[in-house]
């Protein structure tokens, strides 16, 4: 009854190919969250799948509903003694269309596939893979110690991919049954592919729809051009003016006033570089002066998503009569997203553009959260990484991308420790998603040495 012994048994779950067929299972379920018609698969795969693992080590399981979200919600829990640290674990079934035609061949989103040392499918690593190994880890702390050694509850949303829809409310409706010390979480990438890495938060992501409307109808460019505004051409002088020719942001109430210094001193040890398959990085890029790591884990970015005017797949001579474009920003703690749309206002017509409108693309903005990379719960779960794999891991204070981080650490008031077993290459929202195997299996072992380590004296919870 050893620690070594319980990542021993979670890896021979993994070497035995248990694994491999849970998942396969799992993923051939196509729970699109964005597609109307999957909306029985999305209660399946909660019902046929993670019920009865849960149930099997001893959870009890409730189904529950909220009326903005895209599927249920399945809540279970395990508690062994009030007095014990209690743990919240998170995951989603949901996963973003399988985008089947643009699969290499012989792949397809809805068959687990091992190829090259991956397994490939939609949700091996967005989430499906991700919390059925810390299930699976769960379960060989179980088995090994006769008993988890803390109290553990896990919510699992199908509708993450659609901004979770319904979780904030839940959340608020069920507070006390949600509550607990911790969420341990598993969700994106890490730093590198061979770095495990722990994250404290996400940026958040706030859209925008900026447009013109100049008139009713196209004009003939022979005959209107010189005559007519080109809402196209002013839309995208106005854009120009957000961020300078190197994409850095010009508008100061979408900047953190400073960097605090226990973000610096993580973010030090933190190299960010491109892998193989990986876009190449461009230094140069966004704000002068930070590190690439301080740039996108602890500083703002503005990108525009999509623009549209006139008819992109069939140009016609004409000046046409509106202008669109989508914008995001990508923003960190230290910023309040209450102000950027009215600093954006100030902007344009500072600059001349009284006449693009702007508008919050959409009801759900993913908020930036971020614990401080000094918090005990940040340490003792970095002191437990680094005891299974022999190596320091990575410690981000949020990650670059965006999760209902905030519905937990805020609205639930409970630190928030996110270790994510993919890596930044696994085309997570793209055509061949992928697994590697290697990284799954060391997963494994850091997440059976994590709940080990929860059910031994010494968590910040216990000693609070």
């Amino acid at each position: 009854m050893t620690r070594a012994a319980a990542i021993s048994r979670a890896q021979t779950y993994f070497d035995s190919g248990a694994f491999k067929a849970d998942l396969a299972r799992r993923v051939a379920i196509p729970t699109e969250s964005q597609n109307p018609e999957r909306a029985l698969d999305l209660a399946r795969y909660l019902e046929s799948e993670i019920q009865p693992a849960l149930e099997k080590l001893g959870f009890t399981c409730r189904t529950l509903t909220q009326a903005r979200a895209k599927g249920p919600f399945l809540y279970a829990e395990r508690i062994e003694d009030p007095a014990l640290p209690t743990v919240l674990g998170y995951g989603h079934g949901d996963v973003i269309r399988g985008l089947d035609a643009g699969w290499h061949a012989g792949l397809s989103p809805w068959t687990l596939t091992e190829k090259d040392g991956r397994y490939y499918g939609r949700g091996v690593v967005d989430n499906k893979g991700q919390h059925t190994i810390n299930i699976a880890a769960q379960a060989a702390v179980l088995a090994e110690r006769g008993k988890l050694g803390f109290n553990a509850k896990w919510l699992i949303e199908m509708g993450e991919e659609t901004g979770s829809p319904g979780l904030r409310e839940l959340c608020a409706e069920h507070k006390d049954l949600l509550a607990a010390d911790a969420l341990v979480g598993s969700d994106g990438p890490r730093l590198t592919a061979d770095r495990p890495t722990i994250s404290l938060g996400t940026r958040g992501a706030f859209p925008i729809d900026l447009w013109i409307d100049a008139r009713e109808g196209g004009h003939h460019s022979g005959n209107w051009g010189g005559l007519l505004s080109s809402p196209a051409i002013q839309l995208v002088h106005a854009l120009s003016t957000i961020t300078g020719p190197t994409g850095q942001i010009r508008i100061p109430e979408w900047v953190p006033k400073e960097i605090p210094a226990s973000v610096r001193r993580a973010l030090a040890d933190c190299e960010v570089k491109s892998g193989p398959g990986d876009p190449e990085i461009d230094p140069n890029w966004a704000e002068p002066g930070l590190t690439l790591a301080e740039k996108v884990f602890a500083w703002c970015t503005f990108e525009i998503l999509a623009m549209e005017s006139g008819v992109p797949a069939s140009p016609v001579n004409a000046v046409p009569p509106r202008a669109w474009a989508r914008g995001q920003i990508r923003f960190v703690v230290g910023t309040n997203p209450d102000d950027f749309l009215p600093a954006l206002r100030r902007h344009l017509d500072r600059h001349g553009f009284p006449m693009v409108q702007i508008a919050q693309a959409r009801d759900d903005v993913m908020m930036a959260t971020r614990l401080d990379p000094e918090h005990p719960w940040a340490r003792w779960a970095a002191t437990s990484i680094a005891k299974t794999t022999n190596t320091k891991p990575a410690v981000l204070p949020n990650v670059g991308g965006s999760l209902p981080n905030d519905i937990f650490s805020d609205g639930l008031g409970m630190p928030t420790i996110w270790v994510p077993h993919s890596y930044p290459g696994c085309s997570q929202h793209a055509p061949n998603e992928h697994f590697p195997t290697a990284l799954a299996r060391e997963a494994f072992a850091i997440m059976a040495g994590i709940y080990w380590d929860l059910g031994e004296p010494g968590t910040p919870a216990r000693t609070a």
